[in-house]
């Protein structure tokens, strides 16, 4: 059985809000960027404490980018945040060439990310964000798994970071299971339960449904190694080696489109390095859909039953 325990429920957004407010009490150089939906990302933390440090620039998520590479160019660590498919999607070309080709440093929160945002439908449902911001150069994208972990690594890439960073949060509360004084770094994933029969890699809210897997594939006798892989890029490579060589195949999970995802990142380095059988859950070439959240991740097999039945699927394919 994991040994995590559930804190309370509360969205990783509050995490990623409370996190640039305690971190700007010391550092004076951040600057605040809103959307005009402040609250519902948590921009708020910030802009109640600092109103003269904060600035919304209303629905113009491109034009937010080229402010914050001018900002950034000035000295200044500009934290800018909206839903993750208009800061990853709309503002596309702007991180890319204005961000990203000039390597600033800048926090970007892509907020609302997954299938759990729930009523909002499609158009809001950010499930190709990772996809778009981990082929880009010089960029660190993060996913953390719960609003404890948000908090380490919104602070973290404002204090550790020198280029452009993308964060993904969710909107709805989910179980808040890490502890304030994690062994957390950068770039190196967790091993947040130890077995040899089959690697699950999670990422974000997936991680919390991979341990409660866990636990039942230890009913069966199956020791399931569980990773929070929250670092996306740069990605955790003897981390995977790892898992491959000792566990034999390798079962990744998340919130986003299985294509171009954090899955397709890990089987790039696992198809180059230690190839091994794999299968992925996440959406499936498809876009999602307004209802409850429990009932879309439910509906999309984003959940710890999903995550059972492929991993004892997977495991009779090992050599």
């Amino acid at each position: 059985m994991h040994n995590f325990r559930v804190k309370s429920m509360r969205p990783g957004r509050f995490g990623f809000g409370e996190a640039i407010r305690d971190t700007a009490r010391t550092n004076d150089k951040i600057i605040g960027i809103g959307a005009d939906i402040t609250k519902s990302v948590s921009m708020n933390f910030f802009a109640d404490e600092f109103p003269d440090r904060f600035y919304s620039l209303g629905i113009a998520e491109q034009n937010a980018i080229s402010v914050a590479t001018g900002i950034a160019l000035s000295g200044y660590i500009p934290v800018f945040s909206t839903y993750g498919v208009f800061a990853s999607m709309r503002a596309a070309d702007q991180i890319r060439i204005s961000a990203c080709y000039n390597n600033v440093h800048m926090i970007i929160g892509g907020a609302h990310a997954g299938i759990s945002v729930g009523p909002d439908g499609a158009t809001h449902q950010a499930l190709e964000d990772i996809a778009v911001m981990r082929v880009l150069p010089n960029i660190t994208v993060l996913s953390p798994c719960d609003a404890t972990q948000a908090y380490l690594t919104t602070k973290a890439a404002i204090e550790q970071c020198d280029g452009p960073v993308y964060i993904r949060f969710g909107r709805e509360p989910v179980p808040d299971f890490t502890s304030e004084d994690q062994d957390f770094e950068l770039g190196k994933a967790q091993i947040l339960h130890k077995g040899n029969d089959i690697a699950i890699i999670a990422t974000g809210h997936l991680v919390w449904h991979a341990l409660e897997a866990a636990n039942e594939l230890k009913k069966d006798g199956i020791s399931a190694r569980i990773i929070n892989l929250h670092t996306i890029k740069p990605i955790d490579e003897q981390a995977i080696i790892n898992a491959a060589q000792e566990c034999g195949v390798i079962l990744t999970a998340e919130e986003h489109q299985i294509a171009g995802g954090m899955g397709s990142a890990v089987a790039e380095f696992v198809v180059k390095n230690t190839p091994v059988p794999m299968d992925f859950i996440g959406m499936n070439d498809s876009f999602g859909e307004s209802g409850q959240a429990e009932e879309l991740m439910n509906k999309y097999g984003l959940n710890k039953d999903n995550i059972v039945m492929k991993a004892k699927e997977l495991i009779k394919k090992k050599k």
